[in-house]
């Protein structure tokens, strides 16, 4: 389905780097690793926008990553997103190693993504990601702090 020309406008708008820092970081990242951290940062800025209670997303860099808070909500646990520097092949979506997060990752889906100690979940530059598995996970984040609010509210 081809999007209006209003649509892609306000998609590019969306895509843009807000932060120079931030997009020198993405310009550096190998070519091969390149379109595949852009291609998470859009699902990234997707997920939350069709995420309720998220709000709008900050984009800045923590210890040199490319990271996304919910600033304006307090919704969710901070997302990291970088290339595995031990590989040249590699690269991964961070989560708080303080949340039980990439556990709850590892249960849901056990056998759709590959998952290091209790920080991230990783991916090989030359497979496809699991869209559909990954954009839940993301939105589990996203609102992690929300859903601990709600679980802690008595019956």
């Amino acid at each position: 389905m081809k999007r209006s020309a209003t649509s892609q406008a306000a998609e590019k708008r969306r895509m843009d780097f807000t932060d120079p820092a931030v997009e020198a970081v993405f310009s550096a990242y190998p070519r091969v690793l390149r379109p595949k951290l852009i291609a998470l940062r859009r699902l990234i800025f997707e997920t939350a926008a069709a995420t309720e209670g998220v709000g709008k997303l900050e984009e800045t860099l923590k210890w040199g990553q490319p990271s996304y808070l919910t600033t304006q909500t307090g919704s969710g646990s901070t997302i990291r997103i970088d290339q595995l520097k031990s590989t040249g092949n590699r690269y991964a979506v961070f989560f708080h190693c303080q949340t039980n997060l990439v556990e709850t990752f590892r249960e849901l889906y056990p056998k759709e993504m590959t998952y290091d100690g209790n920080r991230s979940i990783t991916f090989r530059s030359d497979a496809d990601i699991p869209e559909q598995a990954l954009r839940h996970c993301i939105a589990l984040a996203l609102t992690y702090h929300l859903n601990k609010r709600k679980s802690a509210r008595p019956a």
